[in-house]
């Protein structure tokens, strides 16, 4: 675990001010931007890492940079008792939860027919019963303060990918699981999701892919980690009568 606690004379200031999020996953990529994201904002931050400890580290020291508190946990999301175990040490750590972002998630490329069994349930693991084992251990506390609920879907889970028919299907079922939270955990908790297109995250690897979609969108270029992390905000700070909605970002690529 790493802590940081910033100076109790900084009175933090936005739309979450005095709130706590949880931010799974946020590391690096859309996690660490939906994380500042959320401190700008004035909430304290908790976030979970898996293996990138240093990476975790590092996003904490900048979100405690905004003014707030912020803690790092070591969370396996796919296994339900490390889940029991970061939601009770990051209600202890910062006194609450009031927004939950489930972003941690696997995202695989495979043709269909060379998918294995043990490929398919990786994903549907970490992408689909982790949000359910974290919702369901942050509950209490959610219920306690008329929280909300935030998964990150995906514009692959509205729309079919010939080569990741594993990943798809996971975020399919992530935006039921969704529409499912929303009318069984009302009218305490909003629940809804956000489902990213094509987002460039400046991936060395990934450039020549990223300009390939960027032709092939309406707003002729693809997204970046700070949309995203706006449309999950606007979530996070909207009316509570809102829920049950899927908004995908995703520059018209779906239409």
């Amino acid at each position: 675990m790493a802590n940081v606690t910033t100076n109790p004379a900084t009175t933090a200031t936005g739309k979450l001010a005095g709130k706590t999020v949880l931010v799974t996953g946020a590391a690096k990529r859309l996690g660490r931007a939906i994380a500042l994201a959320a401190a700008r904002e004035g909430a304290d931050v908790a976030i979970t890492f898996h293996h990138s400890a240093k990476d975790a580290q590092h996003t904490v020291v900048d979100i405690a940079g905004c003014g707030v508190r912020a803690v790092a946990l070591k969370c396996d999301v796919t296994d339900e008792k490390s889940v029991k175990a970061m939601v009770k040490e990051a209600v202890r750590e910062l006194g609450g939860i009031d927004v939950l972002v489930n972003n941690a998630a696997n995202y695989e490329t495979v043709e269909f027919e060379h998918i294995t069994v043990k490929q398919w349930d990786a994903i549907f693991a970490s992408n689909t019963r982790g949000p359910f084992l974290v919702s369901r251990a942050a509950l209490k506390q959610l219920r306690l303060r008329g929280g909300k609920i935030i998964n990150l879907g995906s514009l692959g889970g509205l729309r079919p990918w010939a080569t990741h028919a594993h990943y798809c299907s996971s975020k399919a079922a992530l935006h039921m699981l969704t529409r499912v939270m929303a009318k069984a955990l009302a009218p305490q908790i909003a629940v809804n999701a956000v489902a990213p297109g094509m987002i460039d995250l400046a991936e060395p690897s990934a450039a020549a892919f990223m300009r390939q979609m960027a032709k092939q969108t309406p707003m002729r270029r693809n997204g970046t980690g700070e949309e995203i992390a706006a449309a999950v905000m606007f979530f996070a700070t909207a009316p509570h009568f809102i829920t049950g909605q899927v908004l995908t970002v995703d520059g018209g690529l779906g239409l």
